[in-house]
């Protein structure tokens, strides 16, 4: 069974489900629980529900403690960008400690944080900054693209025994889809197929999901047959469904919001060059942000921005039929 939710309200669900059934769940963070109204201060009590002061640094030091501890801290973080302040916590200690102690400590805690809230919000609060993340030991990262992946999603990262970045978007936060009812838990490094094709592979991340299967409609009236997968996790990275993918295409089309040299698709595309090479017809290419912040202008920033009619362009270039109609 199943029912409707908003993206943002399955994220909530997926922890009160998780915080009903593991004591050891924690969830804190700037501005949650500041009335005794909040549902989640009603339910589990202050033991295990706090607000905390606006220091980054200090509420993720508390939770890889709590971690060491025992306990599951869920830190709500807001904005992806408020990771930076605490880079040491986030990549030096959390990811590290287990491994150091040759398995003898976990660090089980979900730093959640939103991304990608452009629609005029200029530089510092709209950042992709997620592949920052992908190349640290010990540190999973998780991008969900729809409601359901993501309840799914956090459930799985909150009882895994590593560290998890949890990044949800801004621009999905009211986006409904069905979400399967109780526990709900999407394994990390599975990919999602979302649309299966056989002429060309696009792989995309998070919000530009949506663009991709938009772009592999309007390329289908064309006859283009276009397969679009979701990798769901970036770190691990099922990247065996997207080489089974390219073998089956021989074509490779990558989206991501972020930047070009800042990109998830880079490290795919790499992936995919080495393990995959023989299989491409044309080369690998990519559908990403420039590199440059994020204006405050709408035009710009959607200049700026990945799109389906520069998806729908680039898969054309790649399988050479450029000069059809749009």
């Amino acid at each position: 069974m199943s029912h409707e939710l908003p993206y943002i309200a399955a994220i909530g669900e997926a922890i009160q489900i998780e915080m009903a059934r593991d004591e050891s769940v924690l969830y804190f963070g700037q501005n949650i629980a500041t009335t005794d109204d909040d549902p989640f201060l009603k339910e589990f009590g202050s033991d295990r529900v706090r607000v905390t002061p606006i220091s980054e640094t200090a509420e993720i030091g508390m939770a890889v403690g709590a971690a060491l501890a025992g306990y599951r801290p869920v830190v709500e973080l807001y904005m992806a960008e408020f990771m930076l302040v605490a880079m040491d916590q986030v990549v030096n200690e959390a990811p590290r400690f287990r491994y150091m102690s040759g398995g003898k400590v976990k660090v089980p805690l979900v730093l959640k944080a939103g991304y990608g809230f452009t629609a005029g919000w200029a530089g510092q609060h709209t950042g992709s900054i997620y592949s920052m993340f992908v190349g640290v030991p010990g540190l999973k990262v998780a991008l969900p693209s729809t409601a359901a992946d993501a309840k799914g999603l956090m459930a799985s990262a909150i009882r895994d025994d590593n560290p998890v970045c949890y990044f949800h978007h801004y621009l999905l936060t009211l986006e409904h889809g069905e979400v399967p009812d109780g526990e709900y838990l999407v394994p990390f490094g599975v990919a999602s197929v979302r649309r299966p094709g056989k002429d060309v592979t696009i792989v995309a991340t998070g919000w530009t999901v949506d663009r991709a299967l938009a772009a592999a409609e309007a390329l289908s009236e064309d006859g283009i047959d276009a397969e679009v997968i979701d990798p769901r996790t970036l770190a691990p990275l099922d990247t065996d469904t997207i080489l089974e993918s390219v073998a089956k295409t021989g074509h490779l089309v990558l989206v991501d919001q972020a930047t070009r040299h800042g990109s998830a698709s880079a490290v795919i595309a790499a992936e995919v060059a080495d393990s995959g090479f023989a299989s491409l017809k044309a080369p690998i290419k990519q559908v990403t942000a420039l590199d440059a912040t994020i204006p405050y202008s709408e035009p710009m920033e959607r200049y700026l921005l990945p799109d389906e009619d520069k998806i729908v362009a680039t898969v054309r270039a790649v399988l050479g039929t450029a000069a059809v109609s749009a």
